[in-house]
């Protein structure tokens, strides 16, 4: 059983690297799109999108990364 949280463990630390690698590229190169951004998108939109429908949104500012990223360590923070 322990080999379960320790997998779903590492896969919400993957999952918490790649939103922020979203970030970081949408930062770099806002509005280009490649096949490495491509991916990140398909990756992180089911977890962003929802998010996104229920935060306000400050302008051009979308706070819905920073709190998928919050409730991924909480979530792995209560994996044994």
């Amino acid at each position: 059983m322990g080999f379960l949280f320790d997998l779903l463990g590492y896969f919400l630390e993957v999952l918490t690297l790649i939103i922020l690698a979203r970030v970081f590229i949408s930062w770099v190169s806002p509005g280009q799109s490649n096949t490495v951004t491509n991916i990140l998108y398909l990756v992180t939109e089911p977890i962003l999108a929802p998010l996104r429908r229920v935060l306000p949104k400050y302008g051009r500012l979308d706070f819905s990364p920073m709190a998928a990223v919050i409730i991924l360590r909480i979530v792995i923070s209560f994996i044994p």
